[in-house]
């Protein structure tokens, strides 16, 4: 299993808008950290699938990944 981490920022409107930091592109978004920690491990899981159908390998984990900006940072795990 491989664990990612998640960065979420409040934005102006109260949307949370949530990055995986070691895994490029990955982005979403939720009304409530809640909402947006279900949209992120789904986007995750639908670019890892899209990695590995197209023959490319996951990004590696980096363990010490933070952006001092997030509103919250917190580990996800890749589930498949």
């Amino acid at each position: 299993m491989l664990e990612y981490h998640a960065a979420y920022y409040k934005g102006e409107e109260g949307w949370y808008t949530v990055q995986l930091l070691d895994f490029p592109a990955v982005i979403s978004q939720g009304r409530t950290v809640r909402s947006a920690r279900r949209m992120i491990a789904d986007a995750l899981r639908c670019m890892a699938e899209w990695y590995l159908d197209d023959g490319q390998a996951l990004p590696r984990p980096n363990p010490k990944a933070r952006d001092r900006k997030a509103d919250l940072v917190e580990p996800i795990c890749l589930q498949m």
